[in-house]
């Protein structure tokens, strides 16, 4: 075997193929990571960063004890994830979430992966399926995988590629934000790491002000589909505010605008909806409107925000904006070892198997990296017990889930093993509830993660 034959190709350099690139360089394997940015750029992107973040800057929540998304966090900081690292280097206040400087994260990324001497970087497109030489290859192109390459995997998989869209929330220079009626608190003044209680800034809604907004949302011009998008649903985990309005007048105020734990300071009279803002970069200069994903076009959202109380000058940094995502149907396609099932030398990774979320998504890049390298090496691949929040993810996307309904799935404590229920010596049953059982879990979780490192 060649040199050239152990090299490991990853195509893509998003969060799972930068991840997935770290791995197996550690591992020491040679690396040459794919990018097609600046090269060719998506509808998405802006620079040509790795792991750049097109929505959300937050990773939500940190808590590893009681929350799935936490205990995926702890797990890959315990496998030396680069994500989880660049993260706490790049982290900005905002309660029990981890959220990041969106730049300073994808910068340190880059140079790590950049100057890393067996990971060498090709910054052109890959239009076709990989070349036969290139015996260890994976794909992590993510949810905007370019045409060309997703035309040719499916032909390779006979599977329609399934899709859905991705919409992006507005961020708004904070010196432009009316002080005088928001206010600085975390809901319920909870404090997170590097937070103290007052991460989010508040604008407050009576009930006609809410009202006039919701009417807004939904008679305001949107964003036209192609004919060829109009069928492709949403995310259940990612709706564009407008389609939340659509499905009701008091969802939003039990979703992103609920006013429960939050006081406003200027006035004795109770929020009847409360729109949140987050900090997005290291500075504190950028906060993003939290929940407010949109497909409204760009004049409607300048319009319709700001009506908000505290937006009325607000200054944009980015409007929102709506993306296709695409993905293959990973429980048909794709074995436990995340391997094309009819062509073994090529791994999937990342949100184009149908995990949906950033941490998801690089985790699924840190086991893809993991195996293959493991491969290349000769050694045995072992999965991640199906315990630990990596090992349930892996068992959902790779068969747990049904094909049939198949549909991008965040973390959380449903894809686990049920928690065992307790026999008393009278016989009757005892479940573990609420906090006591969100413990469970995550113990049990990073118990056996301990004895699969």
């Amino acid at each position: 075997m060649t040199n050239k034959d152990k090299e490991l190709h990853i195509i893509g350099a998003g969060m799972a193929g930068s991840e997935a690139a770290w791995q197996a360089a550690e591992m020491g394997v040679q690396v040459v990571l794919h990018e097609m940015r600046p090269v060719k750029m998506t509808d998405a992107h802006k620079t040509d960063g790795f792991a750049e973040l097109v929505c959300s800057n937050s990773f939500r929540s940190d808590d590893w004890e009681h929350n799935a998304v936490g205990l995926l966090h702890e797990e890959m900081r315990r496998c030396n994830s680069i994500i989880m690292r660049a993260g706490s280097n790049a982290r900005v206040p905002a309660g029990s979430a981890l959220a990041v400087d969106r730049d300073i994260f994808s910068e340190e990324i880059t140079k790590t992966l950049s100057e890393h001497p067996l990971i060498s970087i090709d910054k052109a497109e890959i239009d076709a399926l990989p070349p036969k030489e290139w015996e260890h290859v994976i794909i992590a192109t993510g949810p905007l995988t370019s045409p060309a390459l997703s035309e040719a995997i499916r032909k390779l998989t006979g599977e329609d590629s399934l899709a859905f869209f991705d919409a992006l929330a507005p961020i708004v220079h904070k010196d432009s934000i009316d002080m005088s009626k928001a206010w600085f608190q975390s809901r319920y003044d909870k404090i997170g790491e590097g937070g103290d209680g007052k991460d989010y800034i508040n604008c407050p809604m009576s009930k006609e002000q809410y009202y006039d907004f919701i009417d807004a949302l939904i008679t305001g011009d949107k964003t036209e589909f192609k004919d060829w998008e109009k069928d492709t649903p949403y995310f259940e985990g990612c709706l564009p505010i407008e389609v939340m309005a659509e499905r009701g007048i008091e969802t939003l105020s039990f979703g992103p605008m609920k006013p429960v734990g939050l006081t406003n300071p200027h006035s004795d009279e109770i929020p009847y909806a409360v729109v949140q803002l987050r900090q997005d970069n290291k500075l504190g200069t950028l906060y993003n409107i939290v929940g407010f994903q949109t497909k409204l076009k760009y004049g409607e959202q300048m319009r319709i925000f700001k009506s908000i109380t505290g937006l009325e000058n607000a200054e944009f940094a980015r409007l929102g904006g709506i993306h296709r995502n695409t993905f293959i149907n990973s429980p048909i396609l794709l074995d436990d070892k995340l391997c094309l099932k009819t062509e073994k030398r090529l791994r999937f990774a990342g949100q184009i198997t149908g995990c949906e979320g950033y941490v998801e998504s690089a985790s699924v890049g840190l086991m893809a990296g993991r195996f293959a390298a493991s491969e290349i090496l000769g050694l045995d691949i072992d999965t991640p017990p199906v315990e630990t929040a990596m090992g349930s993810m892996l068992s959902h996307i790779t068969g747990g889930a049904e094909s049939s309904t198949f549909q991008p799935m965040n973390i959380n404590f449903g894809l686990f093993p049920p928690v065992p229920i307790e026999i008393l010596p009278n016989g009757k049953k005892k479940k573990l509830k609420g906090l006591d059982r969100k413990k469970y879990y995550t113990t049990r979780a990073l118990n056996a993660l301990k004895s699969w490192l």
